[in-house]
């Protein structure tokens, strides 16, 4: 029924140039529904990185979908980072740094954005969600066709893995993290911690999953280069990290999800006009 290629932590500034490339070639050469890229496409925010980035995001074959990460501030300009910390992005890749959104019948993908320009806390590279992004999200994504794959698009994981070698962090990201399982979500794609993972988002008997997508860059953590292939039918969301093995890409790891049911029907949908019990607590 579908495929969505995702892309992320590119950091153009050090990027890996030949699975950058290869990146390309291989979202050209395989057919999908959109090209998802999740954050960091910048090492600093230099202007010579977001025209990179910027070049490299309008040679992928549309549709693309791009939000925002922490590194995507322009990491030496305070008064960027203080109050106009997403200009530079926005500018460089014509992609809204809050409430993006792309809709068809089979697919829905809502961004938020859990980066920030600075916060009251020594690591500015944390993640942060707050209540009122998680409920026009939630609303938003509970308003998508019936049937069609729902996915949370954000730089951080909401939900950590055990095991990855950095965490996120994310203030509130737990609780948002339920509200948009609640809300009927498929998938939570996050980049960030430059290893992919799939993990199932604990609420009642739903198949939500928080999806974890490598990097394109020398900023290896473990793990060399990669990105996800997602793809899913009236059953089942099949998740493949795809690696760089030096010369190409090839599949490596594979992730096979049973698909939540309920949003299938209209019957058993969340209520596009009624928020649930853990959203509406936040309105």
């Amino acid at each position: 029924m579908g495929r969505v290629i995702q892309f992320s932590d590119v950091h153009f500034g050090c990027e890996h140039v030949h699975a950058v490339a290869g990146a390309l070639d291989y979202a050209h050469a395989t057919p999908h529904d959109l090209v998802l890229i999740t954050g960091d496409i910048t090492q600093q925010g230099f202007p010579k990185e977001f025209e990179a980035a910027g070049a490299w995001i309008r040679a992928m074959p549309q549709p693309v979908f791009v939000t925002v990460g922490n590194h995507d501030v322009p990491y030496w300009d305070v008064m960027a980072r203080l109050f106009w910390p997403w200009r530079a992005f926005e500018q460089a890749t014509g992609h809204p740094a809050h409430d993006h959104e792309f809709k068809r019948d089979n697919l829905m993908v809502r961004g938020v954005t859990t980066a920030r320009g600075w916060q009251a806390r020594p690591n500015w590279s944390k993640g942060v969600i707050d209540l009122d992004q998680t409920r026009r999200a939630a609303e938003a994504l509970r308003n998508a066709p019936i049937g069609a794959l729902r996915i949370l698009a954000c730089h951080h994981p909401l939900i950590e893995m055990i095991g990855t070698p950095m965490t996120g962090d994310v203030k509130r990201g737990d609780k948002a993290a339920l509200i948009f399982a609640e809300a009927g979500v498929d998938l939570i794609t996050t980049g960030h911690v430059h290893v992919p993972f799939a993990l199932g988002i604990d609420i009642s008997d739903r198949c939500s999953y928080a999806i974890g997508c490598g990097t394109l860059s020398h900023r290896e953590r473990g793990a060399p280069p990669s990105f996800n292939r997602i793809e899913w039918d009236a059953r089942e969301i099949v998740v493949t990290a795809v690696v760089w093995t030096g010369q190409r890409f090839e599949d490596h790891q594979t992730w096979r999800l049973p698909r939540r049911q309920d949003t299938r029907r209209a019957e058993t949908a969340p209520d596009p006009a009624t928020p649930g019990e853990m959203e509406a607590a936040v309105t």
